[in-house]
């Protein structure tokens, strides 16, 4: 990763020679002449920190209170303390700010999950195991306090987790199985809440940087936060590039301390009397990028636009109904269906978050719906973006589960569903089913001529051919795979699904289209 930004941006971090810079955390070497302390932590379990290693428990979140509290009372410090990292480091903001410690007072939370089941575990109730079987062996394990196989830390000369010398045996036993517990508990339970913010209580100063391509992990966490949040002082921002790109870039360097000078340096620099809402907004087949900044998220003036599935007409996306009734089926765990619209009759932005609505009927006692959002242009040529790890991910992406598709009430919005996953629902075999399902935010702005399309399938979006290399050979999804035998048994998951359309199942995807005539800042 370090490798790829590097060469991708050779002047990044500009004055410093990058010696003490920790990945995803700020560097030291550009912050402290600026007159900030900075402070990393070991956690309980992890590097030279003895203890139980549980990531993302509410033992290391107190941990992480008692940090700051030490922090703001040292002679070196004002007292004003802030949080700023990426995805861990910005996660686990969240759950702290809930407990308020009172010397901070500012952060920001760079693409930071939130919902460690809705966001992280299990999408839509799908089993994401493919990331955590590669990520925390080689980031979690690797750093766990005792390991005789550790990194060597190179500014202590000596190695990273501390100097006792655990077997496996030990090790094993001094760590929580995240991922088991991710396996075992299917519905979202206590434990699954203990490791989610409770928005009411995080009123702290932030900003919530998402990621436009960050299906999987991130965005919705950052889009719910700056939703729900109690704060009445908070940002959000759009981005597009790889996961850590943005915040090292010059763009998020200055945005970070014109926000931290004003809440922790006490700087008048009007940071109070920015717009809420950044957007980065995103054109197909070029990195350049225009600047809008609005108040609202959603955007105010959206217009909540029906695209309907018509399967009377060989897939077609349609802006209006269809009058006959029509139904496609497909193996379950297959590619499925694409649909596809007309072509676009003028420039059309599509910003926010989405909705499809179902109606479906399966040979077996349930169904996994993956659905994936794209475009193209009128040569055929799909529109994607380098991803936070897959270099070519598709505009958006949704899942759900057909047994949890109950909706909290209270909680879900046109478009924003919001699903329970307390109540297991089975499914009968030709009954047919309403479902809704949650597809993440994304932000284009599309010429006329170009067409939308919509992938219903039964496994993860792939396409055709060979896959790029990276973190895990991806396809178009990333590391985000749902592939675990034990979470989807062939003889569960492996029959046929059916789709039905037309006046009495009007099948649709919800679009937040946003009228013209908005201006902006170009930023290459």
């Amino acid at each position: 990763m370090w490798d790829w930004l590097v060469e991708k941006h050779p002047d990044i971090l500009p004055g410093s020679q990058r010696r003490w810079l920790a990945w995803e955390t700020v560097d030291p070497e550009q912050w402290v002449p600026w007159g900030y302390a900075v402070v990393r932590v070991d956690s309980r379990g992890g590097g030279r920190s003895p203890g139980y290693l549980d990531i993302f428990s509410p033992r290391e979140t107190k941990d992480f209170y008692d940090c700051i509290e030490w922090a703001g009372r040292q002679p070196w410090s004002n007292g004003r303390v802030g949080l700023s990292g990426i995805s861990y480091y910005a996660i686990n903001q969240w759950h702290v700010a809930c407990l308020q410690p009172p010397h901070l007072k500012a952060m920001i939370a760079w693409e930071g999950a939130a919902d460690i089941y809705r966001d992280w575990a299990r999408h839509g109730g799908i089993l994401s195991n493919r990331f955590m079987e590669v990520w925390y062996p080689r980031q979690v394990e690797s750093v766990q306090h005792g390991n005789p196989d550790g990194p060597r830390d190179h500014w202590m000369k000596t190695r990273a987790t501390g100097p006792a010398k655990l077997n496996k045996a030990r090790l094993a036993a001094n760590r929580a199985d995240t991922l088991e517990n991710f396996r075992a508990r299917e519905m979202d339970d206590d434990w699954y809440k203990g490791r989610a913010p409770d928005w009411s209580k995080v009123k702290v100063p932030f900003i919530s940087p998402l990621n436009w391509a960050g299906f999987g992990l991130h965005p919705r966490g950052n889009s719910e936060a700056f939703i729900q949040a109690a704060s009445k002082q908070k940002w959000l921002e759009g981005h597009p590039g790889r996961h850590e790109e943005w915040f090292y870039l010059d763009y998020g360097i200055a945005l970070q301390k014109r926000f931290c000078d004003y809440y922790l340096m006490g700087k008048r620099n009007r940071w109070n009397k920015e717009p809420r809402v950044w957007l980065n907004l995103r054109r197909p087949f070029t990195e350049e990028v225009e600047l809008r900044k609005e108040n609202e998220w959603p955007l105010k003036g959206t217009k909540w636009t029906k695209l309907f599935l018509d399967a009377t007409d060989e897939g077609k996306l349609s802006w209006t109904a269809p009058k006959a009734e029509g139904s496609k089926d497909f193996k379950a765990l297959s590619r499925g269906v694409t649909w596809h619209s007309p072509p676009l009759k003028k420039e059309t932005e599509i910003t926010g978050p989405m909705a499809l609505k179902l109606f479906i009927s399966s040979s077996t006692v349930d169904a996994d719906f993956f659905v994936t959002f794209q475009a193209f242009s009128p040569e055929g040529r799909e529109v994607d973006f380098q991803g936070t790890l897959d270099p070519r991910t598709p505009l958006a992406q949704g899942w759900l589960r057909a047994s949890h598709r109950k909706l909290d009430r209270g909680m879900s919005t046109p478009w924003r569903p919001y699903h329970t996953h307390d109540d297991k629902q089975p499914l009968t075999n030709g009954e047919i089913y309403e479902l809704d399902i949650e597809i993440w935010p994304q932000c284009i702005i599309l010429p006329a001529g170009f067409r939308l399309a919509l992938n219903v399938a039964g496994k993860d979006f792939e396409r055709p051919g060979k896959a790029e290399p990276g973190y895990i050979p991806a396809r178009g999804s990333g590391p985000w795979i749902h592939d675990d035998p034990r979470d989807r048994p062939k003889e569960i998951f492996g029959g046929r699904t059916t789709l039905y359309t037309g006046p009495r199942h009007k099948s649709y995807l919800l679009l937040p289209i946003i009228p013209g005539n908005r201006r902006g800042a170009v930023v290459k």
